[in-house]
C-alpha cells in the first residue's frame, strides 16, 4: 500500500542536512509541524511551519522536558487509518494525521564524553524523541519514521519522486528506528550500571555510536549454550581485535566483559592508593 505525506513532524537536535529535506517537504506541499529550535531553523528558510503548542494548546513545560507528549501529537501518529473506531475517535477529538516523523535523539553519549556534570548528562536522556520514534515505527503501516540524519538521503529520494512510500520501505525505516532506540537505551543503561565509575563508551561491548543511525549485528558462534544462538549488537571488529582462535561465542564476550570490569576495579584501587 502506497501512502503520501501530508503532515510531517520535524524536531531534531542536529540540523545538519535538514535544510534540503525541509525544502523538499515544502515543494511537495507537506505541512510541517515542529518545536522550538527546529521551528526557528525552518522559519529562517522562509518556509511555513506550525508550532507544536498551537496544536496541543500547551507550551513547553518543565524546562522543555515536556513538549510533544500530548494526545494530539501521538494520536496523529498512532491512529490506524483503516480502523473505524480509531477514525471516529480522531474526528471526535479533532486530531490530525501525522504521516512522517523526523526526530533524532539528544546526544547523551557525547555529553558524557565531554565530561559534563551529572545534571547535564541526565538532561540529555531523551524522552519525547524516543517515544515519537517508537510510536511512528509501531504504526509503520501508515507512518514513515526518520530517526537519524543518515536516513536523509533515502528520504530525499522519496520526496523527489512524489513523496510516497511503499509498505516495504516503511517497514525498513521502522526496523532502523528500533535499532537506534535500542542502542540509545543500551548506552543509558550502561551509564547507570557503572554510575560510580562509568567506563569509556569505546570500551563497551557494543557499538554505541548514534552517528550511524543504524547499528550492526554480528552473529556469534553460539549463545550461552551450544544449542542457542547469540548476537553481538554493534561492530565487533571495531570493538575488539581477535588475534587467533575460533569465532567468538556469547560466553567469550561475557568473559571479556568480566575481565574489563576487574581491570577497572584494580585501576580504582591504584588510583585511590596513589592519591594518599
Amino acid at each position: 500500500m502506497l501512502i503520501f505525506f501530508h503532515n510531517a513532524l520535524v524536531s531534531v537536535f542536529n540540523k545538519d542536512g535538514l535544510d534540503e529535506i525541509i525544502k523538499l517537504l515544502n515543494k511537495n506541499n507537506v505541512k510541517i509541524i515542529s518545536t522550538g529550535g527546529t521551528a526557528n531553523f525552518i522559519r529562517k528558510l522562509d518556509i511555513p511551519v506550525t508550532e507544536v503548542e498551537t496544536i496541543t494548546n500547551f507550551p513547553p513545560l518543565f524546562g522543555g522536558r515536556v513538549k510533544t507528549l500530548q494526545p494530539q501529537i501521538f494520536g496523529g501518529i498512532l491512529n490506524r487509518r483503516d480502523n473505524i473506531d480509531d477514525q471516529k475517535e480522531k474526528r471526535q477529538h479533532k486530531i490530525e494525521d501525522i504521516d512522517l516523523v523526523i526526530v533524532d535523539l539528544y546526544p547523551f553519549e557525547e555529553t558524557i564524553a565531554k565530561g559534563a556534570s551529572e545534571n547535564e548528562i541526565i538532561e540529555k536522556i531523551d524522552i519525547g524523541g524516543v517515544a515519537l520514534i517508537r510510536a511512528a515505527a509501531k504504526n509503520f503501516n501508515n507512518v514513515v519514521v526518520i530517526p537519524s540524519k543518515h536516513q536523509y538521503k533515502k528520504l530525499s529520494e522519496i520526496l523527489k519522486k512524489g513523496a510516497k512510500t511503499s509498505l516495504e520501505e516503511r517497514k525498513k525505516f521502522a526496523g532502523n528506528a528500533f535499532e537506534v532506540t535500542s542502542a540509545y537505551d543500551s548506552v543509558i543503561r550502561r551509564y547507570f550500571q557503572n554510575f560510580k565509575n562509568p567506563p569509556s563508551m569505546s570500551m563497551m561491548p557494543f557499538d554505541t555510536s548514534m552517528s550511524k543511525g543504524i547499528i550492526d549485528i554480528t552473529q556469534l558462534r553460539y549463545g550461552e549454550n551450544p544449542h542457542q544462538k547469540g548476537e553481538f549488537i554493534g561492530n565487533l571488529e571495531e570493538s575488539f581485535t581477535q588475534l587467533h582462535g575460533k569465532e567468538l561465542s556469547y560466553n567469550n564476550l561475557i568473559d571479556t566483559e568480566a575481565a574489563i570490569a576487574i581491570v577497572y576495579d584494580f585501576f580504582s584501587i591504584w588510583w585511590h592508593t596513589r592519591r594518599q
